[in-house]
């Protein structure tokens, strides 16, 4: 008699498995939301402007200052605090930077004077300077290649999900409780994050989960971070640096559009600057959707396949220009809000694209110092370039005519893209490919 059943026990490997799937998932998480953490206290003294100005008499140039010190530390620090993340184990870094960036927090909370603040923001800086790159880098550990576009834009869709949560929440607590608690709540946060991530994630747990690390052993202080082995690492092919610069040249138009589009709305739409602002915070929320649900689409068609990605990217550039040109060419009203949505949502669609390609092009063991220079290419070529050049442009005609070029920006990206995926092709032929 057959007593052979179908309702089989799962088998151990199977079992594990799954468990590993689950951790990777609560690390994300777990990340995101440190990420959100880290956006909300940078950004969250923004909405205290007015009330500081009035408390302590001070001037729109040290308000400015304490926003723009933070941004300008995270610039300066990230690619030396990542390599030595790569070094030293991304897992303690990341709790000492958030610890920082939490205490440093508390420390504006109790901020008696402009100086005082001001230095506190300082190491809101120093914290949060290598967290983005580090945080992606260790779940591009946990996790297949083949979600590397969905978890890299999943993962840094929380900064425009973070800025506005941290501006909105930080002017309701201060209108009920006074700003101090602002801040507090802030860091309070960041500690209960803090303890949080301490608990669940360890070096030998993320090395378990690793579905390329068999033996289950750290990567970090793997390879001799020799300055010349590092660079070649960073840059291992001419097509790697065409993401590098294609991503940074895409965030050119994300960063014009983020600061101009306030500006935008209140001289040509007539809009009061709180409702300019909001509409712009609802747009900021379009783009981190975009981004996050562009990762996923992308992974979703190109699988393993590096030369389908750069494809992906090249079409993103395309729709983005396509939608921009459109909508700035319309007249002010609702039809060209309903265009720019869309174009928002495309604004940062090739990021996750781009961190997959450099991924797969760089080593493991360097991958907090690979975001980290893509970072820096981002800010320099991007967040910075972007709003100076188009507020250079816009003395001379106008602020209306400016945006109107901007969309012609795309054509740029869009180059670096194709150039990228041509050498790639090259290296491919000549047996250099990467993934």
């Amino acid at each position: 008699m057959n007593m052979y059943t179908s309702d089989a026990m799962p088998t151990e490997p199977t079992v594990a498995a799954s468990a590993t799937r689950t951790y990777a998932w609560v690390v994300f998480a777990l990340m995101f939301c440190l990420l959100l953490s880290d956006y909300m206290s940078r950004q969250a003294i923004n909405a205290l402007f007015p009330i500081l100005k009035v408390q302590w008499q001070m001037s729109d140039t040290q308000l400015g200052s304490l926003s723009g010190v933070v941004p300008l530390a995270v610039g300066v620090l990230t690619l030396p605090f990542s390599i030595v993340a790569d070094r030293w184990g991304r897992v303690k870094s990341i709790a000492v930077m958030a610890a920082l960036w939490s205490l440093a927090t508390l420390g504006c909370a109790v901020a008696s004077n402009y100086h005082e603040m001001f230095i506190a923001r300082i190491f809101v800086g120093i914290g949060e300077a290598a967290y983005g790159s580090v945080g992606i880098a260790m779940l591009m550990s946990v996790f297949p290649k083949h979600l590397r576009s969905t978890i890299a834009g999943g993962f840094t869709s929380a900064a425009a999900f973070g800025s506005v949560l941290g501006v909105s929440l930080s002017g309701l607590i201060a209108t009920h409780f006074g700003w101090r608690w602002s801040m507090g709540m802030m860091s309070i946060f960041g500690f209960v994050l803090v303890i949080i991530y301490c608990l669940l994630v360890t070096e030998k747990r993320l090395a378990r989960a690793n579905p390329d690390n068999t033996g289950g052993i750290p990567m970090y202080g793997r390879i001799k971070l020799t300055p010349r082995a590092l660079l070649s690492g960073l840059f291992p092919a001419r097509s790697v640096l065409c993401a590098y610069i294609g991503c940074a040249l895409q965030i050119f138009i994300q960063g014009t559009l983020f600061v101009w589009l306030p500006s935008y709305l209140n001289r040509y739409w007539g809009m009061p600057v709180s409702k300019a602002s909001l509409v712009a915070a609802g747009l900021v929320l379009v783009s981190g959707m975009g981004q996050l649900l562009c990762g996923v689409l992308t992974d979703r068609i190109s699988g393993d396949s590096p030369v389908r990605r750069w494809n992906m990217a090249i079409c993103y550039c395309l729709l983005l220009g396509a939608l921009l040109e459109i909508a700035f060419r319309l007249p002010q009203g609702n039809l060209q809000l309903a265009l720019l949505v869309p174009a928002v949502f495309f604004l940062a669609s090739s990021f996750g694209t781009c961190s997959a390609i450099v991924a797969g092009a760089t080593s493991p063991a360097i991958h907090s110092s690979a975001f980290a220079t893509m970072t820096l290419f981002n800010n320099i070529l991007g967040l910075a370039a972007g709003p100076f050049l188009t507020g250079v442009f816009a003395d001379s005609v106008g602020l209306q005519v400016a945006l109107r070029w901007l969309p012609f920006a795309a054509i740029l990206p869009f180059a670096a893209y194709l150039l990228g995926r041509w050498l790639y092709l090259a290296e491919t032929r000549r047996g250099r490919a990467y993934w």
